[in-house]
């Protein structure tokens, strides 16, 4: 009978941690990250679904003559953003999967 105590326990502890991670996960998705490039011409902002929300461009960086550059400029950013929401996941939700080897 001994087990089943420590089996209740057990089964306590992986709601708890499942209900954090839940909140986690949940903060982490309203959480806003911004990626810039050019100097802060170009701004993106992602959320922690990884869903772009803005982009905001200073007009001297519009060029008819240019188009290339601003899209590289909008990818720089892009990408910067979402280093960001994969560097804060991965610190945020590696707290509850260190050792376990999850993807999250």
């Amino acid at each position: 009978m001994r087990g089943m105590g420590n089996m209740q326990g057990m089964m306590k502890k992986m709601q708890k941690m499942q209900k954090e991670m839940m909140e986690a996960q949940e903060a982490l998705n309203a959480q806003l990250f911004e990626g810039a490039a050019g100097g802060g011409m170009v701004k993106v902002v992602m959320n922690g679904q990884r869903q772009m929300l803005e982009v905001n461009l200073d007009e001297s960086v519009v060029d008819p003559e240019d188009i290339e550059m601003l899209q590289d400029l909008i990818v720089i950013a892009t990408n910067e953003a979402l280093k960001k929401v994969e560097e804060t996941t991965n610190s945020t939700m590696g707290k509850f999967t260190q050792g376990m080897n999850l993807p999250f």
